[in-house]
């Protein structure tokens, strides 16, 4: 699913990098929990195998969307998407 995708879905309308509206995400976060805080977004998806996504989108920052993973053993990782295509950061700890 494109991110693109996801916005729509969610029906939000902010504007991102071009390149992020392209990016494929797992179709897990479809059925995820939504919120929003002022311009902020998130989506909480848990899967079977009890990991537990959430992907924060803030469109005014400069990683508009990041995506943090929680696994059964407690551990973190994840990614963070800069405004540009080269501008991605690997999280594995907070």
């Amino acid at each position: 699913m494109l991110f693109k995708e996801l916005l729509a879905h969610f029906e939000i309308a902010e504007t991102f990098p071009d390149y992020l509206l392209e990016e494929s995400f797992n179709e897990v976060f479809l059925n995820g929990d939504f919120s929003k805080q002022n311009n902020d977004y998130r989506i909480v998806a848990k899967t079977r195998k009890k990991v537990t996504h959430t992907m924060f989108i803030k469109p005014d920052e400069d990683y508009p969307v990041i995506v943090l993973s929680e696994l059964p053993n407690g551990q973190l990782n994840g990614v963070k998407f800069g405004q540009s295509k080269d501008d991605l950061r690997y999280i594995n700890e907070l």
